[in-house]
């Protein structure tokens, strides 16, 4: 056989994995901008629709409620934003963080009104490569747990130095507070409510690619390797149910029941490697992802409360 064949192959087949790793890149990691930006950017599914008009408040009372814009800069250079709601000075803080292609606008106007009923202040945040923060690489948590280290740090230095700090996230947001909380965050921060978080990017990626009907095991090697190649970061350093293992951190987990997005089995695994001895997980009936809240906002509150009423006493 001509020495150029197998070099040929090979050449064809680097060539090819090149290929297939940045179109799954292009499709998982990197930033889309909207083509038209609605003033409402509600998701249009059915199970959205009794809650569309509460959404909309919520909306208007993000643009409408005395608010600070803050920034920070990144550990990579970017420059990351957010809106601070003070309900008193001394009141805790709650870092919210949004989910995987969202902003703080659509996925937590309605963490504003809920803090402030329960007595809390809110530094809602956009992640790197959402809303108004810079950045074209979404990393899943990998990236964005560091940036909420940074957050958590901005708070301390630039809102109060005593201040008691619950780290918030929901779906990928929920993902980034809980690798967080295996990193040696300041005494400030009492703990971490992960709502309708994933247990990793592995998972929550292969449960997509299946549900579309496509080989996940042949599929996601390309993805990581996409990652690593074209975004600089290893998906599998976006691990929540890794990082828990080291988490010491009291945990609130709440997730839906009928969430067919991120299933509710992965808060259980979630929970269950969660090595904090002060942990609890709560489920939402005949919510779906994201719904938690709206579904039943009684509920939501009472549980939240009564987690961390004892270590906002006892800090």
């Amino acid at each position: 056989m001509p020495w150029y064949i197998p070099v040929g192959i090979s050449a064809f087949l680097f060539v090819s994995a090149l290929i297939i790793s940045y179109v799954c890149f292009y499709k998982t990691f990197l930033k889309r901008e909207p083509k038209n930006q609605e003033e409402y950017p509600i998701p249009k599914s059915e199970e959205y629709a009794p809650f569309r008009e509460l959404m909309i408040k919520w909306m208007d009372d993000y643009k409408t409620i005395p608010h600070k814009d803050v920034e920070i800069r990144s550990f990579d250079g970017l420059t990351l934003r957010g809106k601070y709601y003070e309900l008193t000075p001394d009141a805790p803080l709650e870092i919210l963080f949004h989910g995987y292609r969202g902003d703080s606008y659509r996925d937590l106007s309605g963490g504003i009104s809920r803090c402030f009923e329960m007595g809390h202040s809110a530094l809602i945040v956009d992640h790197r490569a959402a809303g108004r923060s810079e950045g074209r690489v979404i990393s899943f948590s990998a990236n964005e747990s560091r940036d909420c280290a940074a957050w958590v740090d901005f708070a301390i230095n630039n809102i109060n130095k005593d201040a008691k700090i619950i780290l918030t996230g929901i779906s990928m947001g929920a993902a980034t507070v809980m690798v967080a909380s295996a990193m040696d965050l300041p005494e400030n921060v009492v703990g971490v409510l992960a709502d309708c978080g994933f247990s990793s990017c592995k998972n929550i990626v292969k449960k997509v690619v299946r549900d579309m009907g496509h080989p996940a095991d042949i599929i996601y090697p390309f993805v990581r390797l996409g990652g690593m190649l074209f975004g600089r970061f290893d998906s599998k350093k976006a691990s929540p149910v890794d990082a828990l293992r080291s988490c010491k951190l009291p945990v609130i987990f709440i997730h839906g029941d009928t969430d067919t997005f991120v299933p509710f089995q992965m808060s259980v695994d979630n929970y269950n490697a969660c090595a904090s001895e002060y942990k609890r997980l709560i489920t939402i009936e005949g919510a779906g992802h994201g719904l938690c809240y709206p579904v039943n906002m009684q509920k939501y509150k009472d549980e939240v409360e009564a987690f961390f009423k004892p270590l906002l006493e006892n800090n």
